[in-house]
């Protein structure tokens, strides 16, 4: 894989086997019927256990049956998977930093004990209850609410765009507290088979294909005491489990990338034209300059923003810049190594299209490219665009 510079020399040799482990698993379980799975819109459900296995979920936390790798190491996780597909990181990625994390951060004890041993092995699937039909990137309009009810809360509203949901067996559901007067936002699990609780899936996507995705519909959910995550109130819950999974966000567009870098090259080496491969002529040349220049810059950009994770200076809006910059490189690679495989190129036989409209998902998802674009204009201007 396009690796320029040569930065990847500097890993360690337990971040080295984690890649290569992942990028193993990838060639030989998933790559092989992927676009077959983006063609049905269906996700591989039997690898789900596999990935547990293979330490996929949230592996850089402590305990709890998690290995606490590099963060380093999880970025390369995070860039093998979705250089298979965006469907197969997004999985990794919600369960990981959406799911487990906010368990692990501000989950009780007993949360922590029941869930992330199940979550980290795959045996339970999770899901990040936050996006609501109409507030999407303005998280903090949200009107689900949690009313007070017999020893614990009744759940009422719904959410959209939910990975994994049809298939979770709990959800990390954002709700409004209505049982005190400034009624902050809390985190609640929500055991999928309680009653009230629905996941339709949303059928007829065209972007995410490999990726189930759909709705979480509260109608009088009854939740216990206990199922309220405790360390936490506000937005500062949901923001933080966002920041954790953007972060896998930006590496995992580098694979994306890469892999469609990979693609195009290979077929201009091979694909012979007016007497010889497509490869000598200066135009398409000059598009695999700009491609691996482009994915170069990203890659440095997240090898810093490890660093500065790993030593505890990473702020949030590094996180949007990494997202933004990355997501968009990715998503505009993707089209040009499209170009270069000509009418081949809109076949299931090569990734670059399904990469494409992957990231036009990964583009919106998680922050929009422009609320990203006023994150960081807010932190260069110290004003604000936005309420």
């Amino acid at each position: 894989m396009l690796d320029y510079v040569g930065i990847e020399s500097d890993v360690s040799a337990e971040e080295r086997m984690i890649q290569e482990t992942a990028r193993d698993f990838v060639e030989d379980k998933v790559r092989p019927d992927i676009g077959t799975h983006w063609i049905k819109g269906s996700f591989p459900t039997e690898l789900i256990t596999e990935m547990g296995e293979m330490g996929f979920y949230a592996p850089n936390l402590q305990g709890y049956g998690s290995p606490n790798i590099s963060e380093k190491a999880y970025g390369l996780l995070m860039q093998e998977l979705e250089a298979c597909d965006s469907g197969l990181r997004s999985m990794a990625s919600v369960q990981g930093a959406l799911v487990m994390y906010p368990i692990y951060a501000y989950g009780s004890e007993e949360q922590k004990e029941e869930w992330l041993p199940k979550l980290g092995s795959g045996e339970s699937v999770g899901c990040f209850g936050l996006t609501e039909p109409e507030h999407g990137s303005n998280p903090t309009a949200m009107e689900t609410r949690a009313e007070d009810s017999d020893g614990g809360y009744l759940l009422n509203g719904s959410k959209t765009w939910i990975t994994n949901s049809p298939i979770a067996d709990v959800a990390i559901v954002w709700a409004r507290d209505y049982t005190d007067s400034d009624r902050p936002i809390r985190g609640f699990l929500v055991e999928t088979n309680r009653d009230g609780v629905s996941t339709n899936k949303i059928e007829e996507k065209l972007s995410l294909r490999a990726s189930i995705t759909g709705e979480i519909g509260l109608s009088d959910v009854y939740v216990p005491e206990e199922n309220v995550l405790p360390d936490v109130r506000g937005m500062k819950g949901p923001l933080s489990c966002l920041s954790q999974a953007r972060f896998g966000i930006a590496w995992g567009a580098v694979g994306a990338a890469r892999d469609c870098f990979e693609t195009a090259r290979g077929y201009a080496q091979d694909r012979e034209q007016f007497g010889g491969p497509i490869g000598r002529f200066q135009i398409q040349q000059q598009k695999l300059a700009e491609m691996a220049t482009q994915i170069t810059l990203a890659q440095l950009l997240v090898y810093r923003i490890t660093d500065l994770k790993e030593r505890g200076d990473l702020r949030p809006q590094h996180i949007s810049m990494a997202k933004r910059n990355n997501v968009r490189m990715a998503r505009d690679q993707s089209r040009i190594a499209r170009e270069m495989l000509g009418g081949n190129g809109i076949t299931a036989d090569y990734s670059p299209m399904r990469h494409m409209a992957n990231l036009e998902t990964v583009y919106t998802y998680e922050g929009t490219h422009d609320i990203h674009t006023l994150i960081l204009g807010e932190d260069l201007t110290g004003l604000k665009a936005y309420k």
